[in-house]
């Protein structure tokens, strides 16, 4: 059957795309909302409704189930779940991190898998917790890989199997382990065990595991991130390029009565608006909803929309090219998910390969733009231009009909040719009033153009405001206000 993968567009590490395995095709990125048999707080056939394409459930549970067992070996997983979109099985990996061993061997989950019509297999891998020791860790890899090795083995290299990619917070380790999923041939690849990670808030670690194992993973391996289902974080995973998700947090926060949004999550009990246009909350205020005996499930129902339509934002914004703006707005949600975002900036640079070369604008919102992909590509671009003799630089100043060569100068980027003006990133670019930060980095664009063009003579115009940065950087060039 095999499971197939296309990208269709790209931004950042971001992609949109098309999972296919075996007759079941969903656009990515995608969320798979977590399904228990025995409790459906939404039916996956009223998922379906919402434009739910795929929903993963947890193989461990049906074969441990007196009402469910035999029912999914005889009719087939499809049928019992009345969903007819793409289903992943987890294997009992979750019930082993949680109760710390299972009652299951490794071939026998994924027969069983197999016998329930699972499109998506998962071996039993272990979830090696981010907090644990490096020998340990290494120890719980090497089970898993040899885990996965029996799963090729017995089930064949068709076989629609997951490679999941442990390593807890060792960057080498979860780049190792990325590589060698690869090698074994698996083509969907899920980044196990980072759920502690997200529930302390540790994005930071979390944007250097994705970082990592996404060096090891082939560049068309699909990457699923195992536990992430909240949407705040969907923009920043993406970005990493994350392109599947899957969670229950719809439901159990509905049971808790927390109420999802696109940039946290509130207690209902507290609010006094429900600031939303889905179904639930346009037909109900928020007392009303705290009193409805079917608050649950109407809870959920809200969740999960939220979430879908995140999914959905997100895609757009990789299609136009904003991602990183959609990032940049999600991640100022939170301290500690700016702080995953100010990390994913520090390490730019090594996404910079796969981001697109042409997007639909730029928008500065701060200082963390400076530190964007498009930013460090113009600044190793801009060296290839070559200066006449005699060049002025318009950085706001008065513009003197002696020179017949004016280069503009647009922060952050800096140096704008006449013929870049109109061109990706500078001429689609808005920006604010100038700020010392963006002139700085500005700056750092005019001295790689500086650098290579050392016989020109070149002459600074700008403003009283900005003359002595000018001079500071460039003591050689004569500053003009």
């Amino acid at each position: 059957m095999g499971i197939y993968f296309e990208v269709i567009h790209k931004d950042i590490a971001g992609r949109v795309g098309k999972l296919k395995v075996g007759d079941k095709t969903i656009k990515t990125p995608a969320l798979l909302p977590v399904v228990n048999p025995h409790l459906q707080v939404i039916p996956p056939s009223e998922m379906k409704k919402m434009g739910v394409e795929g929903i993963i459930t947890n193989a461990y549970i049906f074969s441990k189930s007196e009402e469910y067992r035999s029912q999914a070996l005889e009719r087939g997983l499809h049928d019992v779940l009345d969903f007819d979109g793409l289903i992943m099985t987890d294997s009992g990996s979750f019930q082993m991190s949680v109760y710390g061993s299972v009652d299951i061997t490794n071939e026998e989950t994924i027969s069983f898998q197999r016998d329930i019509g699972s499109d998506i297999w998962v071996p039993l891998d272990i979830p090696t917790h981010p907090d644990t020791d490096r020998e340990e860790v290494i120890a719980q890899m090497e089970v898993t890989m040899d885990r996965m090795r029996e799963a090729k083995e017995i089930f064949g290299p068709d076989a629609p199997l997951s490679g999941p990619v442990q390593g807890a917070v060792f960057e080498d380790l979860r780049e190792s382990a990325g590589r060698t999923v690869s090698e074994m041939g698996f083509a969907y690849c899920p980044v196990g065990a980072v759920v502690p990670l997200m529930e302390s808030y540790r994005y930071r670690e979390l944007v250097d595991v994705i970082i990592a194992a996404k060096k090891g993973l082939n560049p068309g391996a699909c990457v699923h991130l195992f536990g992430a289902g909240h949407p705040s974080m969907f923009a920043l995973a993406v970005a990493l390029g994350c392109d599947v998700f899957d969670s229950a947090a719809y439901a159990l926060y509905a049971k808790e009565g927390r109420y999802i949004t696109p940039s946290g999550t509130l207690k209902l009990e507290e609010m006094s608006e429900l600031p939303c246009a889905c179904p639930v909350c346009r037909s109900h205020t928020a007392d009303e909803l705290r009193k409805s005996p079917d608050k649950q499930k109407l809870l959920a129902y809200h969740n999960l929309a939220v979430t879908m339509a995140e999914i959905s934002r997100v895609r757009a914004a990789v299609q136009e090219g904003t991602l990183w703006e959609l990032v940049d707005e999600r991640c100022r949600a939170h301290p500690r998910l700016l702080d995953g975002y100010r990390r994913l900036l520090e390490r730019s640079a090594e996404l910079e390969h796969l981001d697109r070369a042409t997007k639909r604008r730029f928008f500065y919102r701060g200082s963390e733009s400076c530190d964007r992909t498009e930013v460090k590509k113009y600044h190793e671009m801009i060296p290839r231009v070559k200066l006449s003799d005699v060049s002025l630089i318009d950085a706001g100043g008065p513009v003197p009909s002696r020179f017949t060569e004016v280069i503009g100068f647009k922060p952050p980027f800096g140096p704008v040719p006449y013929e870049l003006a109109e061109t990706f990133p500078v001429g689609p670019c808005e920006i604010p009033s100038w700020d010392e930060t963006m002139v700085a980095c500005g700056i750092k664009g005019l001295a790689a153009l500086l650098a290579t063009n050392p016989d020109t003579k070149v002459t600074i115009s700008t403003t009283e405001k900005w003359a002595s940065l000018f001079r500071s950087a460039f003591p050689d060039c004569e500053v003009i206000v």
